[in-house]
């Protein structure tokens, strides 16, 4: 973030500037499948569909799907035999298949799916394995696209409802790619389960229930709580990634490091961190990023931070960011990528490089920003613009509610930092400006060491999220609206964090995760 951190280290930074991946496209029920683009093999036709009963149109409609006890199939007027998964408590309506794959070969897993929170994948990859979700009173196509290792011959693939959410529906699940076509579908003899008319929940559960052999990543939370991770040694304590808590759902490295050339960026551990740790090398951090993302989490690569001077001003250096930065997304495994420029930004430049970004990448890719408070005052400020120009791709917005001193709140008063009507009064203006709910998060700094001011005790930040959220806990500024959905927290940093007791991740965190 920007205030001066004590002991600074020569040459790094000294300060700092989300959940999901995860983002679902939605289309019609038009293009149900698509295509791969794998490699075929001699005798073995391309781009077929090697999910069996993907339509749900067999004779006993789930086989060969593996279902938890909440699945059920359901015939439906418009678009016949889907399956529909009713979570109930810690049950998430698991399905999965494993299917036969070729090695080094690329497949398009697809998915139609309707209401409450849907997520579909693929584990066992030999790659990164990819997931996806969405939550839509209407039928949307969830796809994501990925390559297998040169061993692999298998891989699972799943869909699954969130932990006590609403039902959901799913139909016509592909996975598009070289290969041989599946089996037709088991016979219409096999036994039927109980079968409802409507879209409506059935009233029993399916016979024979039968719990899934995989074991999908866990659903991204609603609320999400980001922290930073400190690249080098300022005082805080000195972390491996594995040493953040689990509280986080989002771990941004900071940070990346300007190149020579115009607009590229690059990354490399730093050696006094290191020694710190008693050796940290890039295998270990690899290993612990792959880690965190098996476990669920999103680690992105930060750009910017108070002495950052990566420019992103015309299409060159746009082209140069998005390819410098995929390139450090596959050296280390990162998730996405989070803008933190604190010395400028071109906003028309940025969105431009960061959309770019954004396609190489692919599904489940994680953009988040840190702006000053100054640059959220207006939409008319380049990081407002920013944020606007990439809202189609933006995961959410954690700006610096902190080394400001007193802003403006969206109600025109004046709020001092530290407080929680600075909190609310300025995030309303996000709110009211055009952002997602879900795309607003408070920054606040870990301890009082963790910046030059501004520091906001948890219980405050807790209530400032109430507030926000469902207009309880409020102080003295009441916003005009309830946003039950906002996004989230964020922490500079989870090395100071760890110093004051980690009460950040032990008290916001647990907080956020309980928030309906």
């Amino acid at each position: 973030m920007r205030a001066p951190q004590p002991q600074p280290q020569p040459g790094r930074r000294t300060g700092r500037a989300l959940l999901a991946g995860l983002v679902a496209a939605s289309t019609g029920l038009a293009g149900l499948l698509m295509a791969g683009s794998g490699t075929a093999t001699a005798g073995v036709a391309p781009n077929v569909d090697v999910i069996a009963n993907g339509d749900f149109s067999a004779g006993n409609h789930i086989s060969p799907w593996t279902c938890g006890p909440t699945v059920t199939a359901v015939n439906n007027a418009a678009t016949g035999w889907d399956l529909q998964g009713a979570p109930a408590g810690t049950d998430y309506a698991n399905c999965s298949q494993t299917v036969t794959v070729l090695p080094n070969s690329t497949y398009t897993l697809s998915a139609v799916v309707q209401g409450g929170y849907v997520f579909a994948g693929v584990t066992g990859t030999g790659g990164t394995d990819p997931s996806t979700w969405s939550s839509n009173s209407g039928w949307n196509t969830l796809t994501s696209t990925f390559t297998t290792g040169a061993a692999t011959t298998s891989v699972s693939v799943w869909f699954h409802g969130w932990y006590g959410q609403a039902p959901f529906t799913v139909d016509k699940v592909s996975l598009v790619g070289p290969g041989t076509a599946a089996s037709p579908s088991p016979s219409a003899t096999s036994p039927s389960p109980t079968v409802s008319e409507s879209s409506s929940p059935p009233a029993s559960p399916s016979p024979s229930p039968s719990t899934s052999t995989s074991t999908p990543p866990p659903p991204p939370r609603k609320h999400l709580l980001t922290g930073y991770w400190q690249d080098f040694y300022n005082g805080a304590t000195p972390q491996r990634i594995s040493d953040v808590p689990a509280a986080y759902d989002i771990i941004a490295v900071a940070f990346a490091d300007a190149t020579s050339t115009q607009g590229g960026i690059s990354f490399t551990l730093d050696p006094t961190l290191s020694s710190k740790l008693n050796g940290y090398t890039d295998a270990q951090f690899k290993a612990d990023i792959a880690a965190k993302r098996a476990a669920g989490k999103k680690v992105i690569i930060s750009v910017g931070g108070q002495n950052g001077t990566v420019s992103v001003a015309n299409s060159t250096a746009a082209a140069n960011f998005a390819d410098s930065a995929y390139s450090l997304i596959q050296q280390y495994g990162f998730d996405g990528i989070d803008i933190d420029l604190e010395n400028g930004v071109n906003s028309t430049y940025m969105a431009q490089a960061l959309h770019t970004l954004a396609a190489k990448v692919g599904s489940g890719f994680v953009l988040t920003m840190a702006p000053e408070t100054i640059g959220m005052q207006s939409t008319g400020g380049e990081y407002f613009k920013l944020a606007l120009a990439t809202k189609d791709i933006l995961t959410i917005v954690n700006m610096q509610y902190y080394n400001s001193g007193a802003m403006l709140g969206c109600d025109g008063g004046v709020y001092s930092q530290g407080t929680e009507n600075f909190l609310t009064g300025l995030a309303c203006i996000q709110l009211q400006g055009g952002l997602r709910p879900d795309q607003v998060g408070l920054g606040v700094p870990a301890s009082t060491s963790a910046a030059g001011g501004g520091f906001t005790s948890p219980s405050v930040v807790n209530a400032a999220l109430d507030c926000l959220a469902s207009g309880t806990n409020c102080g003295s500024f009441v916003p005009p609206a309830k946003w039950p959905t906002i996004g989230g927290a964020m922490t500079w940093s989870t090395n100071w964090d760890a110093t004051a007791g980690n009460q950040i991740a032990n008290t916001v965190g647990a907080h956020l995760h309980a928030m309906p």
